[in-house]
């Protein structure tokens, strides 16, 4: 059976002890993430926390909706062991209690139904050597060898670094969506979560990967680039050197993308693609 919480309802601990021990586990489901991204979040649960599907919520134009907060990428069901038969009962209790404007399941998830599917790329704990020399692209490893001028530092979350980031970042329009992920930004550097990996050229900042850093893997939260040294390819130069140093020991999450160039630039490192499955409302779009 299938239990709807408001978000005062839920019993913490017996939440937190679900996705610690689920098959799903990751990042987003965290409390202490979803109440940082979300406006407001609330759960369905299988019986006593034998499952559990967190539901993030906005209102706008008075009407309350599901979608998934900026910058959470994958929420869903989260059990021991997947079960189709049980997500399938999670998604019929989402659709039957929500107005659903977006939400994404998770890469492990499997329904009876068909739902529309996103791509995600990793690579796997693996021998730096061996990946370089044969998953590698061959123009992706002339790219990061041609730029071994570039210098690699590991650096704090300061003005300077903010205000590069700040000047540089192109994947936000709104600056509400800006000032979000510089919250973000402080709230991962105080969960002791943030890595911030960083491209000069002599003394100049050029490149910053903006990475999640838990226990067994790092994800890309953003490869933030001075266009104006393009030519010196230091985002292949990043990501060579952090998998040269980490991949031995953690997982490299890349996030996604279905936008084609990003997608190869992904795969030219010998990231493997993980789709997970979400559901959008078409009339909500045109609504919102």
């Amino acid at each position: 059976m299938i239990r709807r919480l408001k978000y005062e309802s839920i019993d913490f601990k017996k939440y937190t002890q679900c996705l610690e021990n689920s098959e799903q586990k990751n990042w987003y489901a965290k409390k202490e993430v979803l109440d940082e991204l979300s406006e407001n979040w609330e759960v369905l649960i299988y019986q006593d926390y034998e499952a559990v599907l967190p539901v993030p919520l906005m209102k706008k134009l008075g009407l309350r909706f599901v979608i998934m907060p900026l910058f959470c990428q994958q929420l869903g069901v989260f059990s021991s062991k997947d079960n189709r038969e049980i997500n399938d009962q999670f998604l019929k209790a989402l659709r039957k209690n929500y107005k659903i404007f977006y939400y994404s399941f998770n890469q492990y998830n499997s329904f009876s139904s068909a739902l529309e599917q996103r791509k995600n790329y990793k690579i796997p704990i693996s021998d730096y050597d061996v990946l370089r020399r044969k998953k590698y692209f061959k123009g992706r490893k002339s790219t990061a060898k041609w730029a071994q001028h570039l210098f690699y530092k590991e650096i704090e979350l300061n003005a300077e670094h903010i205000s590069f980031i700040e000047n540089n970042f192109k994947g936000l329009t709104k600056q509400k969506d800006v000032n979000k992920f510089k919250e973000y930004l402080s709230f991962l550097n105080e969960m002791n979560s943030l890595k911030l990996c960083a491209a000069y050229l002599d003394d100049k900042l050029i490149n910053i990967a903006v990475l999640i850093s838990e226990e067994t893997q790092l994800s890309l939260l953003a490869l933030i680039n001075d266009e104006r040294y393009k030519n010196e390819n230091g985002p292949s130069f990043l990501i060579d050197k952090i998998l040269n140093l980490y991949i031995h020991e953690k997982t490299f999450d890349f996030m996604g993308s279905n936008i084609r160039g990003i997608e190869v630039f992904f795969k030219s490192f010998g990231a493997e693609l993980q789709d997970y499955s979400f559901f959008e409302s078409q009339i909500l779009k045109k609504i919102l």
